[in-house]
């Protein structure tokens, strides 16, 4: 499966920003697609994850703020992000597990400064 992410940029803090993903398949047929993060000489983190029932887990730094969602017509998932912090600055990567095995999207950078 393939994965285009999209939507990063500049944000000021407390402002709000929305990442896509569309995948090449139909993403009812994915087990999961997550959303990770890179910030700089950090590790790659888990943000958010969306089940293919529906259910979701985030990561407790941006639970509240961050949303996860798709539309399974588009096979596309999002990031609503809001009350962005500097902290949230990375580089972010769409994943998805297909019969267990990760693939990746190119990363999309997300930039929170004044």
């Amino acid at each position: 499966v393939q994965l285009q992410a999209s939507g990063g940029g500049l944000v000021q803090p407390g402002g709000s920003l929305t990442l896509s993903c569309a995948a090449s398949r139909n993403i009812f047929t994915i087990d999961a697609m997550s959303w990770y993060r890179q910030a700089p000489g950090k590790e790659r983190d888990l943000v958010a994850s969306i089940g293919r029932g529906g259910n979701t887990i985030y990561a407790e730094s941006v639970k509240g703020r961050f949303t996860i969602s798709r539309d399974i017509a588009k096979n596309t998932v999002y990031l609503q992000m809001n009350s962005l912090k500097a902290e949230d600055t990375a580089v972010y990567y769409c994943n998805a597990i297909l019969f267990q095995s990760p693939y990746w999207g190119q990363g999309t950078l997300v930039t929170v400064s004044s």
